[in-house]
């Protein structure tokens, strides 16, 4: 029987020539969760939502998303995932709309234009949903970004840095959004942050990343209440900075 498990990752690793990106990491995501990637700059987040996404080719172990080998890029695994980053832009001399059309499209939505003004109206993009994305600020681009992440409603959902270049309200507006995306459908979320307040209020489980392993796991509070911290920034600085031993 194929696995209906979101994400399995077993002795994961990547090099690119000499540079180790992402070395022996085991987790899993399962239905309802929200697990955070946590390391600073060069830890191995993005490289490991890549090889979710069969964007690149593991040097060795697996990556399995809904039981199916990413490697294998099914197609009807991959219909049911989606991925969000504001540093991965769309299309710029497209409209907003465009763009999710585009979007709705490859991923086969049925009714599209309303899929589209939901998306617009639930993450107040109506005011520049017709303007090229190229003239779009920063916190328009990645409310916009968002949307195209849910535009085929995915049971997976790969967030890297969601909230990056949002005003304090708009960013809390987009967790709260985002808590009851998951609450209704069930989804499972893996979310690569640097804001510590973020990752704290919206993940079940965090993997703590250095040099490419997955050095420590947890709760917040069990991370918290194990380096003897007052929250998880300070977790992350500790461990960033080498100052605890590694325990996973």
């Amino acid at each position: 029987m194929v696995s209906e498990i979101p994400v399995e990752a077993k002795s994961l690793s990547k090099r690119f020539g000499e540079v180790i990106a992402v070395e022996n990491i085991d987790f899993s995501v399962k239905r309802g969760q929200v697990i955070g990637l946590l390391g600073g700059n060069g830890a191995g987040k993005t490289t490991t939502m890549s090889l979710l996404m069969g964007l690149v080719t593991p040097s060795a172990g697996e990556a399995r998303i809904f039981g199916e080998d990413v490697i294998k890029r099914n197609p009807s695994a991959l219909a049911r995932i989606n991925f969000s980053s504001p540093y991965v832009e769309m299309p710029g001399r497209l409209t907003v709309a465009e763009n999710l059309m585009v979007y709705a499209h490859l991923f086969g939505v049925v009714h599209a234009k309303e899929r589209i003004a939901k998306l617009a109206k639930d993450l107040d993009l109506e005011s520049f949903l017709n303007r090229m994305t190229r003239t779009l600020s920063a916190g328009q681009k990645s409310r916009s970004a968002l949307a195209k992440s849910l535009i085929n409603e995915p049971e997976l959902l790969l967030l890297d840095e969601p909230t990056a270049s949002l005003d304090p309200d708009t960013a809390d507006w987009v967790r709260t959004y985002l808590e009851a995306y998951q609450r209704d459908t069930g989804a499972a979320i893996l979310l690569a942050s640097h804001n510590m307040p973020e990752v704290e209020r919206l993940c079940d489980e965090v993997l703590m990343m250095r040099a490419g392993r997955i050095v420590d796991r947890g709760s917040p509070a069990e991370l918290i209440s194990r380096h003897g911290r007052r929250n998880l920034e300070e977790v992350f600085l500790d461990i960033a900075r080498k100052r605890t031993k590694e325990t996973s």
